[in-house]
């Protein structure tokens, strides 16, 4: 029988999970699949019970709006998913019982990798949202020894993140507004730094409100992070290019996270030498 593994959400017809499992699974020949469900709110726990007993599924990777909803509906969790309280990976165990994964941390952390082996005596992240996605974010970033300014339209829910995922920390909340209009901040030299500004919102996704964000808050040599895929260059994006900074755009991300959810789900390594043919078919 054919081994199946899916992608869960609400809306999904957006989901670039499909093709990016699809792409690994023709790669290396194995007789598998990887399907996208449209799951809505309300309905994760006739999905999973239907899926319980289905011999052939493996798992799920999880996306807006299920990556907290879903914890309570499985059997365990994994310590990361634990400590951030989300879950992008459901995988069948042996035992037939349902884990749950974060692989956003990961994902988010690959394209910054060869930078973060480099040392710097400061590391600042200026992040955006404070949904699931921004969970994983902030917890991989301080991990990394970051000093985080997290941004919500709720600085309440932004300060309430921090001191569950960074407790004692010198980080800082700020309303998401703040960053909309112009600053005359004198940033410090830089050399030896670190920085990132990263979007962890669904703004400026197809369909959703447009992000604002004026450069003059980000210090010279920033790199600006969209976690979002739809579209891949995003208006945040190519702001910062105009404003003369490096980007990384979601598809990273995005392929990051799936390549280690692959892994659990099909016992095996995608093929990861071919990520350059791989995002030319994400672009189609």
């Amino acid at each position: 029988m054919t081994q199946y593994a899916e992608v869960i959400g609400d809306p999904i017809r957006q989901s670039k999970s499909p093709v990016i499992h699809g792409f690994w699974i023709e790669k290396l020949g194995l007789d598998a699949e990887h399907r996208a469900a449209l799951v809505p709110e309300g309905g994760l726990g006739e999905y999973l019970a239907s899926r319980r007993g289905d011999n052939d599924w493996c798992g799920c990777n999880v996306t807006m709006p299920h990556k907290q909803a879903i914890i309570p509906l499985l059997d365990r969790l994994e310590p990361l998913a634990k400590r951030i309280g989300a879950v992008n990976t459901v995988v069948k165990a042996p035992d037939g019982k349902l884990v749950g994964r974060n692989t956003d941390v990961a994902g988010f952390l690959e394209p910054l990798a060869e930078r973060l082996r480099e040392q710097h005596y400061f590391r600042m992240g200026r992040v955006l949202g404070t949904g699931g996605a921004a969970r994983a974010i902030v917890a991989g970033l301080v991990k990394e020894g970051f000093t985080l300014v997290l941004a919500g339209r709720n600085p309440d829910k932004a300060r309430a993140l921090l001191e569950e995922l960074a407790p004692g920390g010198e980080h800082h909340t700020a309303p998401l507004d703040h960053f909309a209009s112009a600053t005359d901040f004198d940033f410090d030299d830089r050399e030896g730094c670190c920085d990132l500004v990263v979007n962890a919102s669904p703004l400026g996704m197809r369909g959703q409100q447009p992000l604002t964000f004026h450069w003059s808050h980000a210090p010279p040599g920033s790199i600006a992070y969209d976690i979002v895929t739809n579209p891949v260059d995003t208006a945040f994006l190519k702001s910062a290019r105009a404003a003369g900074f490096e980007t990384i755009d979601g598809l990273a991300m995005l392929i990051g996270q799936a390549a280690a959810a692959f892994t659990h789900f099909f016992g095996v390594e995608p093929p990861r030498g071919d990520d350059g043919e791989l995002r030319e078919r994400l672009l189609l």
